[in-house]
């Protein structure tokens, strides 16, 4: 392989954790283009430093740019072989881009380096279905008993191993190994989802029907596309098949509104007071805030995605602040969703997972948040059920896409073939073809799911879709 081409940029002398510091302060606050034009200028004075270089990347995987993290990544690679972080940052920058055989290389690599490296263990896992003919169950199993009481270890090889063992159809050991793992996560967090329940109970009072009267009509003329919903609720797909529109582009999982939101609303005491703050705020200006945030990061893209799923918490004051925005909501069945998101070992976020109890009690809060809207906003979101996506992938694409205000193309039908690239826990599954292996999996694992399920059948919520 040709070693990776030399950036041509010609940067001024200056020091390099400044340079990081300034591109982070104008990321933040929205300057996306000037944050670009400093990375790339710092870019060559690290080229012949490995550490540098993956801590460019790192800056660069923070503003959803993954073909420059792979860039810095494979450099640091060619100048450092024999290190495994470099190996597995650019395994991760791999990921992102579709490159899974060579992201899997990579994680072998850290692993034979550093078997303790719990993280590439679990991150291997999750590339392709495990088979008979090729799985790392007996692997897994030894590097768990080495591990010993390592709490690090058992949640990311429990993932892993639980993953593989459910590819393989063992499934009452796969639920076992799960809950151990994901009951030694649980454990290490400092989180009540008392909190967010009364965060969500919070925001429907705040953004009443009655408030909501006053919302803009919805512009005939389309704008952002606010794809939002449930982490592993099907998200990512529903991203993919519109971005495959030329006239559409994916932004990915951003911080945009949130951000804007926080600028425009002022310093806040505590979530109770930025609601209240948020339901007050100029929303037209919050508005214009959000677009040049967007503007920054593709000026060129007619259409631009926002897929970031808790997204949902904002509905109210999207349709305040954009009324060309369309608002599109993916569903899934709620013990598939939950289990779904049950088994995932989230980078960051989604504390509720990990605990039967806490999904349950989050699932039905944001189930009442979404009614809300729906009674509030009547026909103001374009909602998609994933179950209906796998059975009807044509129609219910061609329905999303009218809905968007755009015109057909059949390249939407294709989204597996869509090049650009993917930094969610989906990454990988959205490289292949619609399926329906996942359609009434829960089912597997009904004993060990009963809890969540009495849960949700005694708030009313059916466990499957179209029930």
């Amino acid at each position: 392989m040709a070693p990776p081409a030399a950036p041509p940029s010609r940067a001024r002398p200056g020091d390099f954790d400044a340079g990081l510091a300034r591109a982070r302060e104008a990321a933040l606050g929205g300057r996306y283009r000037e944050a670009r034009t400093i990375l790339a200028a710092i870019e060559e004075r690290a080229w012949d430093n490995p550490r540098d270089l993956r801590r460019l990347a790192e800056y660069h995987g923070h503003m959803n740019r993954p073909v420059e993290a792979e860039r810095c990544c494979a450099r640091a690679v060619e100048l450092a072989p024999d290190d495994a972080r470099a190996h597995y940052d650019l395994a991760a920058a791999s990921i992102a881009i579709g490159r899974i055989d060579a992201a899997e290389a990579h994680f072998d690599r850290v692993i034979a380096a550093d078997p303790r490296d719990w993280d590439a263990w679990a991150n291997r896992s999750t590339l392709r279905r495990a088979t008979a003919e090729r799985n790392h169950v007996a692997a897994l199993d030894r590097a768990m008993a080495a591990a010993g009481r390592d709490a690090e270890a058992r949640i990311a090889l429990g993932h892993a191993l639980a993953k593989e063992l459910e590819d393989l159809g063992d499934h009452d050991r796969a639920f076992s190994v799960l809950k151990a793992a994901a009951d030694a996560r649980r454990a290490r967090l400092s989180y009540r989802v008392a909190d967010d329940v009364a965060t969500m109970a919070g925001i429907a009072d705040a953004f009443s029907a009655e408030r909501l009267r006053g919302a803009p009509p919805p512009a005939a003329e389309p704008g952002p596309i606010f794809i939002l919903g449930l982490p592993r609720s099907g998200t990512t797909l529903v991203d993919r098949i519109l971005s495959s529109h030329s006239r559409v582009a994916s932004l990915g999982e951003i911080q945009d509104f949130a951000l804007a939101l926080v600028e425009g609303a002022g310093t806040a005491q505590g979530k109770a007071d930025l609601i209240r703050r948020s339901a007050a705020m100029d929303h037209a200006a919050l508005g214009r805030a959000y677009r040049a945030r967007i503007a920054e990061r593709d000026p060129d893209a007619p259409f631009a995605i926002d897929k970031t799923p808790l997204n949902c918490l904002y509905i109210g004051l999207i349709a305040l602040a954009l009324p060309d925005a369309r608002i599109v909501h993916v569903r899934r069945g709620a013990m598939d969703g939950c289990y779904a998101m049950y088994k995932t070992l989230f980078r960051m976020g989604y504390p509720f997972s990990y605990d039967l109890g806490d999904l349950a009690a989050y699932r039905i809060a944001h189930e009442r948040l979404m009614n809300h809207w729906r009674a509030a906003l009547p026909g103001r979101m374009i909602e998609i059920d994933y179950e209906a996506l796998i059975a009807d992938q044509e129609g219910e694409s061609r329905r999303l896409v009218a809905a968007c205000g755009l015109d057909w193309e059949d390249g939407c039908l294709d989204f597996h073939r869509n090049p650009a690239p993917v930094a969610t826990a989906s990454a990988v599954q959205v490289r292949a073809p619609i399926h329906d292996r996942s359609v009434g999996l829960w089912r597997r694992y009904e004993a060990g799911l009963t809890p969540l399920a009495d849960a949700l059948r005694g708030a009313g919520i059916p466990l499957d879709y179209g029930r």
